[in-house]
């Protein structure tokens, strides 16, 4: 039986970090054929030797979040790629308010900077405030929730894009849609 969680964070590693590890070349939106992953992913050891693609969809189908989708025989991840370069993204208007959860010591340089991807592709927002809760608490014990005025940012040229149902991307959003709690 395939352990799920570790399935996840190994197709994770794969899409999101360092494809090149499991000699896979990503299309310009971070899809790869299923099969090619499943054939890298067995390769990786031998408890992964009799992985198949229905192992992969059940992962999917089973994550309490929805970091992956597969679509027409082809995978990627939706969002937290680390790798170089961006993938490319349609832009969409984003619900009027987002909430971003951070560690306290990042207040000052998000003040004087705004929200920046910090080594990912883009800057994660969540829909509500219990997500970015659960994020921000990733990175401090009681994390300083910011609320992100994302209507307003959008009508002033930010581009946003949608990860999946909670979580919204963007490029960078200035200090100034940022309502400081």
């Amino acid at each position: 039986m395939i352990d799920n969680t570790l399935l996840s964070k190994m197709v994770s590693h794969a899409l999101r970090h360092e494809p090149w590890l499991y000699e896979l070349e990503l299309d310009d939106e971070g899809w790869i054929p299923v099969e090619e992953l499943v054939e890298s992913l067995r390769r990786e050891g031998p408890e992964w030797s009799r992985l198949t693609a229905a192992d992969i969809a059940r992962m999917i189908d089973r994550a309490s979040k929805q970091r992956h989708e597969i679509r027409k025989g082809r995978i990627r991840a939706l969002y937290g790629h680390s790798q170089p370069g961006k993938f490319a993204k349609t832009p969409g208007e984003p619900p009027d308010v987002l909430y971003y959860g951070t560690g306290p010591a990042r207040l000052p340089s998000i003040r004087n900077s705004g929200l920046l991807p910090m080594g990912r592709q883009y800057v994660h927002l969540s829909v509500d405030e219990a997500t970015a809760l659960r994020v921000g608490r990733r990175k401090a014990g009681n994390p300083s929730i910011l609320k992100i005025l994302a209507s307003e940012a959008h009508a002033g040229g930010v581009k946003f894009y949608s990860g999946n149902e909670t979580i919204w991307l963007a490029d960078g959003v200035p200090a100034k849609f940022i309502v400081w709690g």
